[in-house]
C-alpha cells in the first residue's frame, strides 16, 4: 500500500509561483561537529557557511585524477552528463560508487560529520556528483533550489538535506562559481508547470530548464532582498549549503577551468516516498533509494 504523506511544499501542476514561509528547522538540533556555534549560526542565517581548507593539495590531485579517468572510462554511461553541442563532460554522477577514492574521503569526520551536527541524525548519501566546466566552454547552471527538484522528482519530504560543494580547482568569481542569495533558504518557491516523464534527460542539459525554475519576477525580488554571494576559494575549501538555498552559476568563457566534487547528505529521517510532483522516481543514480546510514 502506497504511504500517503502531506505535501508541506506544494510545487508544479500549477501555472502561477507561490513563495512558502520554510515549515522545517534550518539547524535540527544541538549535535556537536566539526562547526564551531559561530559558523553553526552563520548556516542557519545565511543557509551556508564556507570552510577555507577542507581537503589537502593531494586529496585535491586524486580527486582530479578520479574526474579524468571516470570521463575516459565511463564514455556514454547515463551517469555521465554531457555539454549540448561540445559534448564536453557536465557532470559524472554516483562518484561516491564510482570511485573508492570519493567514498573513503566524504566518510571523514570532517565533511560527513557537518552534515550529521547539522541535520542532528544519521545520514546517507542521496546524490553525488562531478561538476566540470572547462575553460571557454563550460555552460551555466540556472537558478534553483535543490529540495524543489528532490521534492517534486525524488519525494524527499522535507528540506532536511544539505549539500557539500569541495573546490578542486580555484574558483573564482569570474570561473562560474557557485552563487548564492544569502537568507533564501528560508523561503520555499514553487515553480509552475508539470513534470514530463523522465524530464531529468532534459533538464540537467538545458541552460534554462522550462521546469522546476523559479519565474523571473520571483528571483528579482529575491535577489532585491537577499542580494547574491559568489563563491571564491582556493582548491580544496569547501561549501556547504542548505537544500533549500537559492542558486545557480554562470558558464565559464575564461581559460581556467572550474571543478567541483557536490555530495548531498540526506537525513535518514527524511527519507523520499513517492515523488511529490513526477510519475516515478528519477533514476537512483539522481536520488538514491539506498538508505543505509555512512558509518
Amino acid at each position: 500500500m502506497r504511504t500517503v504523506v502531506k505535501d508541506e511544499y506544494p510545487t508544479r501542476n500549477r501555472t502561477v509561483s507561490e513563495s512558502i514561509a520554510r515549515k522545517d528547522p534550518v539547524v535540527w538540533g544541538s549535535a556537536t561537529g566539526p562547526l564551531d556555534s559561530c559558523a553553526v549560526a552563520e548556516y542557519e542565517k545565511s543557509g551556508f557557511h564556507t570552510a577555507k581548507t577542507l581537503l589537502a593539495a593531494n586529496d585535491v590531485g586524486n580527486l582530479l585524477e578520479e574526474t579524468s579517468r571516470l570521463g575516459r572510462e565511463l564514455g556514454n554511461d547515463e551517469r555521465v552528463i554531457r555539454e549540448q553541442g561540445s559534448g564536453d563532460v557536465r557532470s559524472i554522477f554516483d562518484v561516491h560508487r564510482l570511485s573508492t577514492l570519493v567514498d573513503r574521503i566524504i566518510r571523514r569526520p570532517e565533511i560527513v560529520g557537518m552534515a550529521r551536527q547539522l541535520l542532528d541524525s544519521d545520514v546517507y548519501v542521496h546524490q553525488s556528483r562531478l561538476n566540470v566546466k572547462p575553460g571557454f566552454r563550460g555552460g551555466p547552471f540556472y537558478w534553483h533550489s535543490d529540495f524543489e527538484t528532490w521534492h517534486a522528482e525524488d519525494g524527499m519530504p522535507t528540506p532536511r538535506a544539505l549539500s557539500i560543494s569541495i573546490a578542486l580547482t580555484e574558483n573564482y568569481g569570474f570561473n562560474g562559481g557557485l552563487m548564492i542569495m544569502p537568507g533564501s533558504h528560508k523561503t520555499f518557491v514553487s515553480c509552475v508547470g508539470e513534470t514530463p516523464d523522465d524530464y531529468y534527460r532534459e533538464s540537467l542539459v538545458t541552460h534554462v530548464p522550462p521546469t522546476g525554475s523559479p519565474d523571473e519576477d520571483t528571483l528579482t525580488r529575491m535577489s532585491a532582498e537577499c542580494g547574491i554571494t559568489t563563491f571564491r576559494g582556493s582548491a580544496g575549501s569547501a561549501t556547504v549549503f542548505d537544500s533549500n538555498c537559492m542558486h545557480g552559476s554562470n558558464g565559464n568563457i575564461t581559460p581556467l577551468p572550474r571543478s567541483n566534487l557536490f555530495v548531498v547528505f540526506n537525513s535518514v529521517e527524511n527519507t523520499p516516498t513517492e515523488p511529490f510532483a513526477a510519475s516515478k522516481p528519477r533514476p537512483s543514480y539522481l536520488g538514491s533509494r539506498d538508505f543505509t546510514p555512512l558509518a
